[in-house]
C-alpha cells in the first residue's frame, strides 16, 4: 500500500514515528477487510444461526477499524486524545472479534483466519498507542 509513502509527503512535522503509524494504519485496514469477508462467509454457512454473534462481531470490528485507519491518517489539527481513544476502542473490537472467531476457527477456515487478522490489529495498535504521549 501506499501508506507510508502519503504519510512521508506530510508537510509537518508528526508526533509519531510515520513508519510506525503505516503500519498500523495497515494492519488495521487489513483487519477490516478480514471481518468484512468473513462476515460474508459466515452468511454463507448452512448454520448460519449459529454463526449470528460471530457476524456481529465481525461487522462491529469492520466499523471500528475502518474509522480508526481514517482517524490516524488524519495529522492537521491532531489530537492524541482522540487518537487513543480511538486506538482503545479498536483494540477492544479486535479482541471480541478475534475471541467470538477463535470459538469457530476449528469448524470454519474464515473465522480461523479472521481471527489472526484481529489478533495482529490488536497488537499493532497497542504497539502505536505505547509509543504515544
Amino acid at each position: 500500500m501506499k501508506t507510508e509513502e502519503m504519510l512521508q509527503t506530510y508537510p509537518k512535522s508528526m508526533n509519531l514515528d510515520r513508519t510506525l503509524l503505516a503500519r498500523a494504519i495497515e494492519t488495521i485496514v487489513e483487519c477490516s477487510q478480514a471481518c468484512t469477508a468473513c462476515a460474508d462467509a459466515c452468511l454463507s454457512e448452512d448454520a448460519v444461526a449459529d454463526l449470528r454473534k460471530c457476524v456481529r462481531s465481525n461487522l462491529d470490528c469492520a466499523d471500528v477499524c475502518d474509522g480508526t485507519a481514517r482517524v490516524l491518517s488524519r495529522h492537521t489539527g491532531y489530537d492524541a486524545n482522540i487518537s487513543r481513544t480511538v486506538l482503545e476502542a479498536c483494540i477492544a473490537a479486535c479482541k471480541a472479534c478475534g475471541d467470538e472467531c477463535d470459538q469457530h476457527a476449528s469448524s470454519h477456515e474464515h473465522c480461523r483466519v479472521c481471527a489472526e487478522a484481529c489478533r495482529s490489529c490488536e497488537a499493532a495498535c497497542r504497539k502505536l498507542l505505547d509509543t504515544m504521549s
